[in-house]
């Protein structure tokens, strides 16, 4: 889709549930990078047949159109309509960087892959957050449906699982807060946040927006230069954090692989200020109907808890663990390595093989039990009692795989199987 010919356009994409942060962010954006450009597609208006789409920059819209609903999902109307548009802006030339925001619960990922596959290089992923409602909307089971902020009729996502995906996929958070009539963050708000995303490289950004960033750096310009995208001159170079941030690079298949199950990026342990992170890690499978039985307990034990885990009756399924909101999800990952003939290897990612490596067991190979629980007030000792007593007792693991897949299973009907 993009020609040889044609202009490079950066992307960066901004998203987030938090819809003042998001704004802020925008709006410090395009304040910060002369000539930049933003596009917006409005899904509030799907349920009327049609996606709003507007492009502005900073002194206001551009344009403004509607791009039809395909197949009655806002969010595949999104896919068909936004390359074209960043084609149009190629060809145009002159626009240093084109802002992608994305409506209230559009996830990055899906977007970022759809950009990346039309031709277009992604220069930087950033979900916009209000650290005091990180809690909030963490612990907020509500569906997307009853808030008016489905992507289609069929969402059956929650707030909460939504939340989770866009603040643990962006590789930059930025921190836009002190909102009027907004909670004020704490400790503990920005402790939270950074135990659930501790690789994150988070940048301060003002409420205002443009006005004031909160990092005490100028208009983004280098005095002297033409506009950015000038002809016959180069770009100001960014000079604000949030700017740099947003052009510093992204990889697409490095994201993916960060969130697979199989071998994402984990939080490590941590305590501070009131919030904790518990990461358990073991070698011997769950008994299916102890976790089973165990399931609201451990779910409601802490805000956020994902991770990978080994059911005793079946041992070559890798199953994945996403917890938020009081609502837990549970599916198969694909196979464990370890159940895999040696020539399967070679089919297998090398990231996937790395991760796998590093954790193998002489027995077991990559089976294991990985979860990680973080929240406020955790009962850690009592989340550690309640997990071990679902793993295999000492008679139970030494009967053996042939009587582990005997045992009654509650998750077939949860896992569909």
């Amino acid at each position: 889709m993009s020609g040889p010919d044609r202009p490079a356009l950066p992307v960066v994409i901004v998203g987030g549930l938090h819809a003042e942060a998001r704004r802020a962010t925008v709006a410090r954006l395009l304040a910060d990078v002369p000539g930049s450009v933003v596009l917006h597609h409005d899904l509030a208006t799907a349920a009327a047949g049609t996606v709003v789409r507007t492009v502005r920059d900073a002194t206001g819209i551009l344009s403004a159109g509607e791009a039809p609903l395909v197949n009655d999902c806002a969010c595949c109307a999104l896919r068909e309509d936004l390359v074209p548009e960043l084609v149009r802006l190629a060809d145009a030339g002159g626009t240093p960087l084109a802002v992608v925001e994305l409506w209230d619960s559009v996830e990055p990922k899906a977007m970022a892959e759809v950009v990346t596959a039309g031709g277009f290089t992604v220069t930087g992923v950033i979900t916009a957050v209000d650290p005091a409602l990180v809690l909030p909307y963490l612990g907020n089971g509500d569906d997307l449906a009853e808030g008016g902020l489905a992507a289609a009729a069929t969402d059956q996502r929650t707030v909460a699982d939504t939340f989770a995906r866009q603040l643990e996929y962006a590789p930059v958070l930025a921190l836009a807060d002190s909102f009027p009539g907004s909670p004020e963050a704490d400790d503990e708000d920005r402790e939270l946040l950074a135990q659930l995303h501790p690789t994150a490289r988070r940048v301060p950004v003002g409420a205002g927006g443009g006005q004031g960033g909160g990092h005490g750096d100028g208009d983004g310009g280098v005095p002297g230069d033409a506009p950015a995208g000038a002809p016959g001159r180069r770009p100001a170079a960014p000079s604000s954090e949030l700017a740099r941030a947003a052009l510093a690079g992204f990889d697409v298949e490095a994201a993916a692989a960060a969130q697979h199950p199989a071998c994402a990026l984990l939080p490590a342990e941590a305590d501070a200020h009131g919030v904790t992170t518990l990461v358990w890690h073991r070698r011997r499978p769950f008994h299916p109907g102890r976790l089973y039985a165990a399931l609201e307990d451990l779910t409601c034990a802490a805000a956020r808890s994902r991770g990978r885990f080994w059911l005793a009756d079946k041992a070559d399924t890798l199953l994945h663990w996403d917890a938020a909101g009081g609502a837990l999800c549970v599916e198969g990952a694909g196979p464990w390595l370890a159940s895999l003939p040696d020539a399967a290897w070679d089919l297998v990612p090398p990231v996937r093989r790395a991760a796998a490596a590093l954790d193998w067991h002489p027995e077991h190979g990559d089976r294991c039990q990985h979860l990680v629980f973080t929240s406020p007030g955790l009962d850690r000792d009592g989340l550690e009692r309640l997990l071990e007593s679902c793993l295999l007792t000492d008679a139970e693991y030494a009967a053996g795989r042939a009587a582990w897949e005997r045992l009654p299973s509650g998750f077939d009907t949860l896992l569909e199987v």
